[in-house]
């Protein structure tokens, strides 16, 4: 089992678009590396692909599978006029975001083609569809109280006893940051269904039992 990120993978990461740390970077690929085994990484909200490197890169690393969800027309704060929003990612005949072909082509820069499957739909949509349990769910999508309920509801059930549910942008703060990303994450330690595992930076990780 290859233990470290490669050089060239890790390189298209860092030119991606995105709002991930490296250090969060770096768990996301041990973890997806240690549990991949389990079951398929599933990332609900890919965005450019950043963080789809460093999950699929993990899974690669233990013969696994990572599956990228997202509808890739940006969540409401990537929206023109908001504070994360990118021009370069908006198709004007479209007249919305469309992130798409970003991630096709950091996947491809990544070596990444025959690792990662590719969902363009909805969380909940794609979560209908799921019939196997999953090793890593990585929750980063839409940051409304609806959007992430609807995340956690969707995917936390498939995490397979032993996989990890791991969201990002948890803020114990409200005035560095929305709260419905560590709402789910208090929701789901109050399920007692999963035991805390140490945080890195804004990256919570939990363990299903």
């Amino acid at each position: 089992m290859t233990q470290e990120m490669s050089a060239e993978a890790l390189a298209v990461a860092e030119s991606c678009k995105g709002f991930l740390d490296p250090d969060e970077g770096q768990r996301l690929f041990e973890l997806a590396r240690d549990h991949a085994h389990l079951g398929p990484v599933v990332e609900i909200g890919s965005y450019c692909g950043k963080s789809s490197v460093f999950l699929g890169s993990g899974a690669r690393s233990s013969g696994g599978t990572l599956v990228c969800v997202d509808h890739h027309r940006g969540n409401e704060e990537n929206q023109q006029g908001e504070l994360y929003h990118d021009p370069e990612v908006f198709d004007e005949e479209a007249q919305g975001l469309d992130t798409l072909p970003f991630l096709r082509d950091t996947i491809r820069r990544a070596g990444l083609e025959d690792v990662a499957v590719l969902m363009v739909a909805r969380s909940a949509t794609a979560a209908g569809l799921w019939t196997i349990p999953a090793g890593m769910v990585f929750i980063d999508g839409g940051h409304t109280q609806i959007a992430a309920d609807t995340d956690y509801e969707s995917w936390s059930p498939k995490v397979v006893s032993g996989g990890i549910l791991a969201i990002h942008d948890l803020f114990p703060d409200p005035s560095e940051g929305g709260q419905a990303p560590i709402n789910i994450y208090r929701r789901a330690l109050a399920s007692g269904q999963f035991d805390e595992l140490p945080t890195t930076k804004t990256l919570g990780v939990l363990r299903k039992k």
